[in-house]
């Protein structure tokens, strides 16, 4: 699997304003994409969820989902990228993180790990 890093400065000309009282350590981007998780959980097993993303940062995501998300749980999140791989592979944006905060059906996850792994899809067309 291939595996292309491409995260930092990507967007910086579309970085939403911070005003002085915003403490989020990282630029926002307004990116609506497509996202799928996972709810990882030992005790009742994986559950699974869909939704739009609203903004993107290098630290967190935010988006919109029907599930009820419960602070602190952990997800496995999977974005389709708006950008390829030389202009022929679609890319996904993998993350591993935790809810930290859900709100009217918004939920704002902290991303503790993340790649850009190839979209399945697309290695399998161009094989």
């Amino acid at each position: 699997m291939s595996r292309v890093v491409v995260w930092r400065n990507m967007f910086s000309a579309s970085a939403t304003t911070r005003t002085a009282n915003d403490r989020r350590a990282a630029d926002r981007f307004p990116i609506e994409r497509e996202i799928r998780f996972k709810i990882l959980s030992k005790k009742s097993g994986d559950e699974a969820g869909t939704g739009k993303t609203i903004n993107i940062s290098s630290t967190g995501i935010l988006f919109t989902t029907d599930k009820l998300l419960i602070p602190g749980r952990r997800l496995e999140l999977s974005v389709a990228w708006p950008a390829q791989l030389n202009d022929k592979c679609s890319l996904k944006l993998w993350a591993c993180g935790r809810v930290v905060r859900f709100e009217q059906g918004r939920a704002a996850v902290e991303i503790q790990k993340h790649e850009f792994r190839t979209s399945a899809k697309a290695a399998a067309a161009g094989a």
